[in-house]
């Protein structure tokens, strides 16, 4: 036990004795410098003063970075929340009354507002009478800007689904025209009364979501999802998507500036 203590008290002294020698040093050596460590300071010194305005770069860049992606994620928000913003998928809707001409709308989801409505000159009769061939192929045409139009100053190119007039083709034959046509009270409810329904066709009876028609005639319409496909911005094509393809007819429209 004597032993013992001796050591640790011996440990305790070579312990003090360390740190007092360590203390020593470092006191002489801050007292008593000689030229290389000057010289090895100043260089420190001057690597500091080299090195510290990169550190403060380093956060006005990262501030930068920060601003232009909270630009461009606001500015994709933005843009998602158009109408024209859309997406591979989209529905598509055919009503009209029995006695009336074709509208078609196409919207993003099925309670937003249509990116697309137009009124084609076609009677519904007349669609339903293709649609019981089993392929329907609908074409809509319109005229590309002129050249001396697009060179003048201050004109814009008009988006595709923004365009107002289109010639009309159904199978190969022409059809009138298309006017494009704003969503306005009627329309919006028709486009509410069917948007629980995903995909089918059939006939609204004239009520309190719907109208009659000018005749007093229901209202005819189809619903489906359709695939979108762009192929520039001079073209679009729009395919029905079947849930099956037995006995559901097959519809495309085309929108084509020329």
């Amino acid at each position: 036990m004597a032993t013992s203590s001796q050591d640790s008290s011996s440990s305790k002294r070579h312990f003090h004795w360390t740190n007092k020698v360590a203390t020593e040093d470092t006191e002489a050596s801050s007292t008593t410098p000689n030229e290389d460590d000057k010289n090895g300071r100043s260089g420190i010194k001057t690597h500091v003063s080299l090195s510290t305005p990169r550190k403060k770069k380093l956060p006005a860049a990262a501030v930068s970075i920060a601003r232009l992606r909270s630009a461009v994620s606001s500015f994709r928000k933005s843009r998602s929340s158009l109408p024209f913003g859309l997406g591979s998928r989209v529905i598509g809707t055919l009503f009209g009354y029995r006695r009336g001409h074709v509208h078609f709308a196409l919207q993003k989801e099925a309670g937003s507002p249509p990116a697309f409505l137009v009124e084609l000159a076609t009677p519904i009769s007349g669609l339903v009478r293709e649609m019981a061939s089993g392929l329907v192929r609908i074409a809509l045409e319109c005229d590309k800007p002129k050249a001396e139009d697009h060179n003048k100053k201050g004109t814009t190119v008009v988006r595709l689904l923004e365009e107002s007039t289109w010639r009309t083709y159904c199978n190969g034959k022409k059809c009138g025209f298309a006017t494009r046509r704003d969503c306005g009270d009627k329309e919006w409810k028709i486009l509410k009364a069917v948007e629980p329904i995903s995909t089918g066709a059939g006939v609204l009876p004239a009520g309190n979501e719907v109208e009659a028609g000018p005749d007093g005639g229901e209202l005819m319409y189809m619903r489906a999802k359709f695939e979108r496909i762009v192929g520039s911005r001079d073209s679009e094509a729009f395919y029905m998507m079947n849930p099956d393809s037995n006995g559901t007819p097959e519809l495309s429209i085309y929108l084509l500036r020329v």
